[in-house]
């Protein structure tokens, strides 16, 4: 796979970026290309190293070594069709997937790993401009019928597999247009709608039916729809923020995150004006929470032209390096710095907010907060303690909660009557992704909990196996022993 002494002839290089004074003037994608030759050059980087664990990385199976071999040898119609095969939207992943097969590959060990994800983004790419990706309808229909409620990747993928069984398949959508989190939480800079859109056409073109502005249990009465289709998979995600309990945290000017992205992305889709959203612009902008969704607060908030911008996470600051007890091939809990820190934040860690402070009309003024410290004993759970003489005020006009989700919404859960589990998700196993009620299904992070998009398109297709075997007796769509993956 790839070149023997590959590794050894060339250093890892990842594509470049768009100066951030000049990439924050917009909302478009800001990535460098490599060059043709520098790409087959990283492909030629992955080392034939016998056992690949970038698999044991990579919730999809993807075949990683094989595509990368097809790169360096400048065979990217194969390559397409190799990553194809476990990934329906290697578009997305490549975009947006943390890459846990990089921090599985074998030459992360002592060196550089491989460029997996922009070696697949680059792949999927040149397989669109050269018109290799056509839609591929399913010669033989079923009489089965299928209802995908959410379209997001759990959603779309499952969509795709079971249509690809020929059975028909609807997709449910509550907003307005189709994509999910990856259209209404994913902020364009980091992936453009045009690129939602093109594989949308392409699944439409295959015989997938989209129905948006569709709430089930809202407008779409839920027993109808089980009573006019075969099986429904549920795929509506894990949507139930985290709230922050203490005082004025009901302030004007103390936004949930995904509210403040959805609208962001609304306005540059064009179907609100600028003065219609929650604006960052002149306010000094704090964000809490210290993950990927307060990263695109932090990228947003600079495209508005906000002030300053802040960013608090209640956990201690991570290493530069692997933990000690997170060795290779696990995915580590390191420092990371994204495109979006770099274009302007300070970074505080370890710090709790205690307390919103507003004006007498209600409106944010700022907050204060105390220094934390995690005490860790063996066999219990961490406990946080505030450190004396540690509370701070901070000015501040606008508040960013990006804290995580805590389980999915009990809409769908009360409407088909299904069992909810401890995590507040819907209760259904890997075992076939069943619920407690019949011809009902869940798969996607409002089976699993909030997780990574590839997770998610994992989940979907798995999902697709076992719901088509429940119509047909059995079923022909891959299938993957994901049950001894490490949960990330």
């Amino acid at each position: 796979m790839g070149k023997i002494t590959g590794f050894l002839e060339h250093k890892r290089q990842d594509e470049s970026y768009i100066a951030p004074e000049k990439r924050i003037e917009n909302y478009k994608e800001f990535t460098i290309p490599l060059e043709e030759q520098k790409l087959k050059d990283q492909g030629a980087r992955c080392m034939d190293c016998g056992i690949p664990f970038c698999h044991s990385g990579c919730p999809l199976g993807n075949f990683i070594p094989d595509f990368n071999d097809k790169v360096y040898k400048g065979k990217w119609k194969d390559a397409a069709e190799i990553l194809h095969k476990t990934n329906n939207f290697p578009e997305f992943t490549g975009r947006l997937c943390p890459a846990p097969c990089e921090e599985a590959c074998v030459l992360g060990i002592n060196s550089d790993p491989v460029t997996i994800e922009n070696i697949e983004k680059n792949i999927v790419e040149t397989a669109f401009a050269e018109g290799w990706i056509v839609a591929n309808p399913p010669s033989v229909r079923t009489e089965k019928s299928v209802a995908v409620i959410g379209s997001g990747p759990a959603g779309l993928a499952a969509a795709q597999q079971l249509n690809r069984a020929g059975h028909s398949v609807t997709v449910y959508e509550r907003d307005e247009k189709v994509g999910g989190l990856l259209r209404y939480g994913i902020p364009d800079f980091k992936m453009e709608k045009s690129v939602i859109d093109r594989r949308v056409k392409v699944l439409e073109d295959e015989g997938i039916n989209f129905k948006t502005n569709a709430h089930v249990g809202v407008n779409v009465d839920a027993t109808q729809l089980k009573e006019d289709f075969d099986a429904v998979v549920l795929c509506g995600g894990a949507t139930i923020r985290r709230t922050i309990p203490v005082a004025g945290a009901d302030a004007k000017g103390v936004y949930q995150a995904m509210d403040f992205l959805k609208q962001n992305n609304q306005y540059v889709d064009g179907l609100v004006d600028f003065d219609q959203i929650i604006s960052a612009k002149g306010k000094n902008v704090i964000v809490i929470g210290g993950g990927d969704t307060g990263s695109d607060c932090i990228g947003t908030s600079n495209r508005h032209g906000a002030t300053s911008v802040t960013n608090f996470e209640i956990l201690n600051k991570p290493t530069v390096g692997r933990p000690a007890h997170q060795p290779w091939p696990y995915w580590p809990m390191k420092l990371k710095a994204t495109s979006s820190h770099k274009e302007g934040v300070e970074r505080f860690f370890s710090v709790s907010t205690k307390e919103f402070i507003s004006d007498e009309k209600g409106n944010l003024t700022g907050l204060k907060t105390v220094q934390v410290e995690w005490i860790f004993k063996e066999g219990e759970r961490p406990q946080l303690k505030e450190v004396p003489n540690t509370e701070k005020h901070w000015d501040c006009d606008l508040v960013l909660l990006a804290l995580g989700f805590t389980g999915a919404e009990k809409t769908l859960a009360d409407e088909f009557g299904l069992e909810m589990d401890f995590r507040n998700n819907i209760k259904a196993t890997t075992k076939n992704y069943a619920t407690n009620v019949s011809g009902v299904f869940a798969a996607g992070d409002m089976r699993r909990g909030q997780s990574l998009i590839v997770w998610a398109i994992s989940e979907g297709r798995q999902a697709a196996h076992h719901v088509d075997a429940f119509l047909m007796g059995n079923s022909n769509l891959p299938l993957k022993d994901d049950s001894d993956l490490p949960r990330v």
